[in-house]
């Protein structure tokens, strides 16, 4: 697709609406992450680093605290997070755990982009997970 003038345009008004809204975050996606949730959310201007790409087999422990020390929100499909951010009491800017079955992937993003829009404002420091159709957001304390 070339590159239009409105291109910036639209791309200034996407960061404006989210700052406003305080949505405007980073993330770490973790390697479990789905490539197509990845390019989504970069597709939506969304700044996203992936693990895949940067830092393949690294520690549950090393991705965490890179999250932690970048100031990035880390969405991962893997529930070990939570044993280092609970029983172990490591530091987090906030996590979204994702555990949608493979059938179904091409949910994801619709269903984080939901989650920004009407929640954006509870992610951050917390361990933010769907359970049972309900959304839930214990607060991550160390």
């Amino acid at each position: 697709m070339p590159f239009s003038s409105l291109q910036p345009t639209i791309l200034l008004m996407k960061l404006l609406y989210t700052v406003e809204k305080g949505h405007f975050l980073k993330f770490l996606a973790d390697e479990c992450c789905d490539a197509g949730l990845v390019s989504a959310m970069r597709e939506e201007g969304h700044d996203v680093l992936y693990v895949l790409e940067e830092d393949r087999g690294g520690t549950d422990d090393s991705v965490l605290t890179r999250a932690c020390s970048e100031g990035r929100i880390l969405i991962t499909e893997d529930k070990d997070f939570g044993e280092l951010v609970y029983r172990l009491k490591k530091p987090a800017v906030g996590i979204v755990l994702i555990r949608i079955s493979v059938e179904k992937r091409n949910s994801k993003w619709p269903q984080i982009e939901k989650l920004l829009k009407e929640f954006g404002d509870r992610v951050k420091g917390a361990f933010c997970c769907r359970w049972r159709g309900q959304l839930s957001f214990p607060e991550i304390t160390f």
